[in-house]
């Protein structure tokens, strides 16, 4: 076994369980979807719930369900009335990822939408507290920008996939839009004075943003 994975398994054994339902959704995850490494697993999920549960938001929205891992473990951690929703632009998502939603105990904290975040957002008159970025990495600066006029004062934008398995040291080709994406979105990110913000190498990176 490598130190790293060592390391990654220490560290599993040493922080909060997932609980039976969240096991089994990653279980079934790898075994019907496509590309389950996009679920975000037992320690990103800790963090996810733990995160929420230091902010206390009372809104709180999520770009890119998949297979509704993540929303699961944000929806953990909100407090009696407060409330997630989360967007997938995918619709061939819908028959997996809802039935796990509405079927688990926080299915009353949770609005899943699917289409676009970037169309159906806009006629939303929501002010959310904390963000988690999950979708097109192609689009995170429209995320970005759509979200931070949409975040209260104080609110908390969370980032994934922002290091991009180490290809954001590389120059990418010209026709991967996703490594183009993500290193612009670090760029304008670490140059925007109306944010504060640390970049966490978690997994495949975490950018943690707060709205001054």
């Amino acid at each position: 076994m490598k130190e790293t994975d060592a390391i990654d398994e220490y560290i599993l054994q040493h922080i909060d369980e997932e609980s039976d339902y969240l096991k089994a959704l990653y279980r079934d995850t790898h075994v019907k979807l496509l590309r389950p490494r996009m679920a975000s697993g037992h320690l990103q999920g800790r963090m996810l719930k733990m995160f929420v549960r230091m902010i206390r938001p009372r809104q709180v929205l999520e770009i890119g369900t998949y297979s509704g891992y993540s929303a699961l473990c944000l929806a953990e951690g909100l407090e009696e009335g407060a409330m997630l929703h989360t967007f997938e632009i995918n619709d061939e998502q819908e028959d997996f990822t809802r039935p796990w939603l509405e079927g688990s105990p926080y299915a009353d904290k949770i609005k899943f939408y699917i289409g676009d975040a970037l169309q159906l957002l806009p006629d939303m008159n929501i002010t959310f507290d904390l963000a988690f970025v999950d979708g097109d990495k192609r689009k995170y600066i429209e995320y970005y920008e759509l979200v931070l006029k949409m975040l209260s004062p104080g609110g908390y934008i969370i980032a994934d996939n922002t290091l991009w398995d180490g290809h954001v040291l590389e120059e990418p080709h010209h026709t991967d839009l996703q490594t183009i994406g993500i290193k612009k979105f670090n760029d304008l990110v670490a140059t925007d004075s109306r944010v504060e913000k640390v970049i966490l190498p978690l997994r495949d990176g975490l950018t943690i943003i707060r709205k001054k």
